[in-house]
């Protein structure tokens, strides 16, 4: 019975994949209110907690989310992109969609999918793309599951991105900066203004510290909307932040509480802005931010809080870290959140990045750390092929550092070999998910972690 309803939620997939693909989102919303309204509005059948920004939306959720389950609500949460399964976007109190739930509410809402294809058809217009169907397939789940309260983290963007046919009771901002500028716009102005359009009317919005360009447009927004503005830095911020065995030591001021030195197993000063942005989030939904969060929610929430592929160590002996950062801003996070906790002699980092990225500037990021570069590629038809990558490194670095592979595998075992070589090295895979999720399974199946 399990291989049948595996077998089923894999039709689901390459159902899905037949689709426009996610990283071609069309800039609409008709499509995928034109469908909520068939299914009778799943997405209004509980309040949803809305993540947006340009890095940190995945980790952030998932805090907010386990804070949410700690302090006793049944969950959705809906982040992007996956790992190993599409299951594991789609989560319902903590684990991911059964194989069952998602064959039986993609056969519930199929018909109706099919009728808005056939109306876009008829209007000259394309079907409905991958993440409109998924957004759709996720709101469903959830009404059926059904949850108390659902995170939903945005596609691209906000204003036009397929989650925001859902009112945010709720809008939270990770940093905003450059990325998908080609559809999002090529400043960070353009670009916080398009993430702006998740701000509904009378919503308490939640943000971590941002530039004043995008700061100023979150507050324009927020009052055009009559929405409460939370920033980070004024109304809550971490006020200390302690390397521990396995994670860190935090302390962190919420909107409402204070919660001193509560443990968080994920890595980095990023991560400890998260955090402080999650409990804020939290805060203001189940109080306006005027009640605290019990401590035993925070230390139960956090305890067990994982960001697969995000400082993720998957070899010891030599130490292997891969993080999914794929943008310049991510670059940076990682780079700064190596040196703040660990004290290795010698890097190599292997890197891939998909075509549509700025790949120069993710490697002008990553040479601060790099003692040798590897260039490769993952196996994504996006991906920048690794000679045409390793000529781009090599404009930005200089050739006496640089390797090329094209194949991943190749560049996974170069790097652990030389690791291994003398005490104190270490590597670091990163570029873009699909890499990551390559290495992942690949140091896996070597058992670079026991």
């Amino acid at each position: 019975m399990t291989d049948e309803f595996r077998d089923a939620a894999d039709a689901v997939f390459s159902a899905l994949l037949a689709r426009i693909g996610e990283q071609a989102p069309q800039p609409r919303l008709g499509p995928s209110r034109r469908l909520m309204d068939l299914l009778g509005d799943p997405q209004r059948a509980y309040p949803v907690i809305h993540v947006t920004g340009t890095n940190g939306k995945t980790s952030t959720s998932r805090l907010i989310e386990g804070l949410l389950r700690a302090h006793g609500l049944r969950t959705g949460l809906l982040t992007s992109p996956h790992i190993e399964r599409f299951t594991e976007r789609i989560l319902v109190d903590g684990e991911p969609i059964t194989d069952e739930a998602v064959a039986r509410n993609w056969d519930d809402i199929t018909p109706y999918v099919e009728m808005v294809d056939a109306e876009l058809e008829q209007a000259g217009d394309v079907p409905l793309t991958y993440f409109e169907a998924l957004s759709g397939l996720a709101f469903a789940a959830f009404a059926d599951a059904p949850v108390d309260v659902a995170v939903i983290e945005v596609g691209m963007g906000g204003e036009w991105d397929s989650t925001n046919v859902a009112d945010g009771q709720v809008a939270v901002f990770t940093p905003i900066d450059l990325d998908h500028t080609s559809r999002l716009g090529s400043t960070v102005t353009q670009i916080a203004r398009t993430k702006s359009g998740i701000i509904k009317p009378a919503a308490s919005v939640v943000s971590a510290r941002q530039s004043p360009e995008a700061a100023d447009v979150l507050a324009t927004a927020s009052r055009l909307s009559e929405a409460t503005l939370s920033v980070e830095g004024d109304a809550f911020e971490t006020t200390a932040a302690a390397v521990a065995v396995g994670g860190q030591l935090l302390s962190i001021r919420g909107i409402a509480g204070e919660y001193a030195e509560v443990f968080l197993p994920l890595l980095g000063a990023h991560q400890a802005q998260n955090a402080a942005v999650a409990i804020a989030a939290v805060e203001s939904f189940l109080g306006s931010g005027e009640h605290a969060l019990s401590r035993d929610v925070v230390e139960e929430a956090f305890a067990v809080t994982t960001s697969p592929g995000r400082m993720q160590l998957v070899g010891v002996e030599p130490t292997v870290l891969v993080d999914a950062a794929h943008n310049p801003h991510g670059a940076h996070a990682l780079v700064e959140a190596v040196r703040q906790v660990f004290d290795f002699d010698e890097i190599a980092v292997v890197v891939g990045v998909l075509g549509d990225k700025d790949a120069a500037g993710i490697l002008r990021e990553l040479d601060a750390i790099a003692d040798l570069m590897l260039v490769t590629q993952s196996e994504s038809d996006r991906a920048i092929p690794a000679e045409a990558l390793a000529q781009q490194a090599v404009a930005v670095v200089g050739p006496e550092r640089i390797a090329s592979y094209d194949r991943a595998e190749d560049a996974f075992e170069a790097a652990h070999d030389w690791a291994s070589e003398a005490p104190r090295r270490a590597v670091v895979v990163t570029g873009s998910i699909t890499l990551v999720a390559e290495a992942m399974a690949f140091a896996d199946d070597r058992e670079w972690k026991p």
